[in-house]
């Protein structure tokens, strides 16, 4: 005789997607490919850059350091500008993909959203109104103004009635009024300004050891949270009412979810400045090759984002010699024609 199943069966926690064992190999031989291509173009940002060295030099830079001119350009300046491209681009692929997962939002983007400026505007405060100068000091003044843009981004796109073209028209709009406001400090407070010119574009230049330290344990927390979430953003993506039927504590997916995101995005912005679409290009391509399901999108996403970045970086020393073109320029160039095409694909144009 067949019985009704209790009631408490649906709250039992939201089950994984069954993965046939022939695409189970095809994800993992993926993930393996892309750590292949991750290690190369970390070999090339250390040999490749404004000034040639030869090989062996680099070789001897990196592993015998004797405080040549060449040794200090490898170990000093291209080795922690690598190394923070790395853990950046993780960073900003994650809260991309945990961002587009929570709000079911394909366009969503540290950059487009505004959280990257948001972080930026209060660490431009914290350097001009307070005099602080260290990364260990402004970092939380990041930190609580990625916080506080998100909040605002999702009030003002309409909460539960929030589609992806009002947050990003959202977004959109705090950017401006944020950026205009950095403008206006930079204008008003010349030392200010010489100190963020180029970071306010988004840059790896002055990455330094102390500053790769200083700021990978924020970037670890927000990376490991992120990672742990994969389970509960695959119920999100069912809908409220199917995440809560399976299980899902929603609200503390979306806590832990922003906690997340405010680590990855505040750490990334006060060390390197905003740097825009990394967050956005990469899951959209992720999901192309390993479907919806977050377990492989988001360490996927955490492997690739450091190529593209790493690779934009490794462009703009190449094609400006002797001098440089800024990170942030060269993803912006690359990001912008890709965010119009995802706009004009999904047909996401009409409110």
């Amino acid at each position: 005789m067949l019985v009704d199943s209790p009631p408490e069966a649906t709250t039992a926690p939201a089950p994984p997607p069954v993965t046939p064992p022939r695409r189970q190999l095809t994800r993992s031989a993926g993930l393996v490919a892309a750590l292949a291509v991750l290690a190369v173009i970390t070999v090339l940002g250390i040999v490749v850059g404004a000034k040639q060295i030869p090989l062996d030099q680099v070789w001897h830079g990196v592993f015998h350091y004797s405080g040549t001119d060449t040794d200090v350009v490898i170990r000093d300046v291209r080795l922690p500008r690598t190394l923070l491209g790395v853990i950046v681009g993780a960073a900003l692929g994650l809260a991309g993909t945990v961002m587009q997962a929570l709000t079911r939002n394909p366009l969503a983007d540290p950059g487009v959203l505004g959280i990257n400026a948001g972080a930026s505007a209060a660490v431009v405060s914290a350097i001009s109104f307070f005099g602080i100068t260290s990364l260990t000091g402004y970092v939380w003044f990041a930190f609580l103004g990625a916080a506080v843009v998100s909040v605002a981004v999702y009030v003002l796109g309409g909460t539960r009635s929030a589609t992806p073209v009002r947050l990003a028209l959202a977004g959109t709009a705090l950017t401006a009024v944020l950026t205009g406001y950095l403008n206006a400090v930079n204008l008003m407070d010349t030392a200010a300004l010489d100190k963020m010119r180029f970071w306010t574009v988004g840059s790896l230049a002055t990455a330094t050891t102390s500053t790769v330290t200083a700021i990978a344990p924020f970037l670890a927390v927000g990376a490991a949270l992120a990672l742990l979430l994969a389970r509960p953003l695959n119920a999100v993506a069912l809908g409220d009412d199917q995440a809560r039927a399976l299980g899902t504590r929603l609200t503390r997916t979306r806590v832990m979810a922003m906690l997340a995101v405010t680590l990855l995005c505040g750490g990334a912005t006060a060390v390197c400045g905003p740097i825009v679409y990394v967050g956005l290009m990469v899951p959209h391509a992720v999901r192309a090759l390993t479907g919806p399901d977050m377990r492989w999108i988001l360490p996927y996403s955490a492997v690739l984002s450091p190529v593209l970045l790493l690779g934009a970086d490794i462009l703009g020393r190449v094609v400006a010699r002797p001098g440089e073109l800024q990170v942030g320029i060269v993803t912006a160039v690359i990001g912008g024609p890709v965010f119009i095409y995802l706009v004009r694909r999904r047909r996401m144009a009409q409110l």
